[in-house]
């Protein structure tokens, strides 16, 4: 018995060292955004006369509003007077299309379907003040949540200080805490994609589709995951069909609901997000392009590289539609639709979604022996995504330390303010490579649909 004890008695330690480096980290990290980074961006939006509005809870406050007035006074969300009734209420006045500093007018438009305002009117009842302080409060639990829900997904059940760490280091990510302040319900939409994956292990088929259906009041967010449940759903249809009964009910239930009490709003959310384009920034892999090829070419080439992608995500979700939903072949695919799903179609400053990378990123840290193993090229990979994954609380941790002996003209350059999310942008594109090798490494698992 005595062998055992020694032989666990490293990875206990190892296990208190890294809590120990997790905690340091989180506490780095949420100082940095709450006691460095908000107050920047609260004297960049001073400089600009932008910052006379909500700050906290920014993200939620149009879904507040429009709740409020359309239920009550059944006025259009999707009217130009109730969009400069949002600005009013975020910058403190509507935006100026004479102000050249000002953004495009149509900037914070109410951009959700509107069933989300049925969905969300109680909240309506109550003074914003309160309401965004609960918001975050149950985004914050959720999102504590969602982490238990794919650790149970994959079966993995760490100790309770490997648990700490996870869960530490997710609530103070910077995509966390960015979706936490702004009250974004993007958070909710991760709680309800780990919530729905977990009904359907659970044989819950027509629970999975109902849950999975609330995940379109952002359905850019799962989009590519909802197409391969679909198809995976009905590969078999006897035993998967209530997960399409389920999502497809609850989908009419809500549209049709929407559309009696305010019947144009399809085509108004239509314009809105065809709008939507104009005034947010174009998805991370348009980005990486638009630099090294510029803007002429990097449009064709973001195409070609989006459509690809695209093409290999209705592949790959083809080639496992028959995987059992607990395999390590559904998880995988799922793992890499959502990763794909970052860097194509979500906007490039929506870094609050990205939490959707954490059933990938658990994945890899899961299954991370495969990969050390199999060659020096996925070892390379996976060492680049260790240092883009924990980047941002070891910068925010050494920018604090350093911080006494930096002039404050250094410490607030923006080279050296911006170190802790600087990164950011890397990581999903370090998930999908990662998942790319873990599916060509791991062909026996990605095959367990024969």
């Amino acid at each position: 018995m005595a062998a055992p004890h020694s032989r666990n008695r490293p990875s206990s330690r190892f296990a208190v060292l890294a809590l120990s480096l997790a905690l340091v980290g989180a506490a780095a990290m949420l100082y940095y955004h709450l006691g460095l980074f908000l107050p920047r961006s609260q004297q960049v939006g001073e400089a600009r006369n932008l910052a006379g509005g909500y700050a906290f809870g920014n993200d939620f406050y149009p879904v507040w509003l429009t709740s409020r007035e359309w239920l009550r006074e059944r006025r259009d969300p999707y009217s130009v007077e109730m969009t400069r009734e949002i600005q009013q209420g975020l910058f403190g006045r509507p935006l100026d299309a004479q102000i050249p500093t000002d953004p495009l007018t149509d900037y914070r438009t109410f951009a959700y379907p509107a069933f989300i305002d049925l969905l969300f009117w109680p909240t309506a009842e109550f003074p914003f003040e309160a309401v965004r302080v609960g918001v975050a409060g149950v985004l914050g639990g959720l999102t504590l949540a969602s982490v238990l829900l794919w650790l149970q997904a994959f079966g993995w059940r760490p100790g309770w200080k490997w648990l700490a760490v996870v869960v530490l280091l997710t609530l103070c990510s910077y995509q966390a805490l960015e979706g936490l302040f702004a009250g974004q319900l993007g958070l909710l939409v991760a709680f309800l994609l780990a919530a729905s994956v977990v009904a359907l292990q659970r044989n819950q088929f027509l629970l999975a589709g109902i849950l999975m259906s609330l995940t379109t009041i952002k359905p850019q967010v799962t989009a590519l995951a909802i197409f391969y449940l679909l198809l995976w759903s009905l590969h078999a249809w006897r035993a998967r069909g209530r997960f399409v009964i389920g999502l497809f009910s609850t989908m009419i239930l809500l549209v049709g609901a929407s559309l009696a009490l305010l019947p144009h709003w399809i085509q108004s959310w239509r314009h809105t997000i065809l709008a939507y384009r104009d005034y947010t920034t174009p998805p991370l892999v348009t980005e990486v392009l638009t630099s090294p090829l510029g803007p002429r070419l990097a449009g064709p080439a973001t195409f070609v590289l989006t459509a690809a992608s695209i093409i290999i995500a209705v592949l790959l979700a083809w080639r496992s539609r028959a995987a059992a939903a607990g395999s390590f072949a559904f998880c995988l695919t799922l793992s890499l639709l959502l990763s794909i799903t970052t860097i194509t179609i979500l906007p490039g400053q929506a870094v609050y979604d990205h939490l959707i990378l954490l059933p990938g990123i658990l994945l890899l840290v899961r299954y991370r022996g495969d990969l050390r193993d199999a060659g020096l090229v996925p070892r390379t990979v996976l060492a680049i995504g260790a240092v883009v994954l924990f980047w941002p609380w070891c910068a925010a941790s050494a920018l604090i330390m350093l911080r006494p002996w930096l002039t404050p003209a250094m410490f607030d350059s923006p080279a050296v303010f911006s170190l802790p999310i600087r990164t950011a942008a890397s990581l999903p594109f370090a998930v999908v490579a990662l998942l790319a090798w873990a599916w060509r490494v791991t062909p026996l698992r990605s095959q367990e649909s024969a």
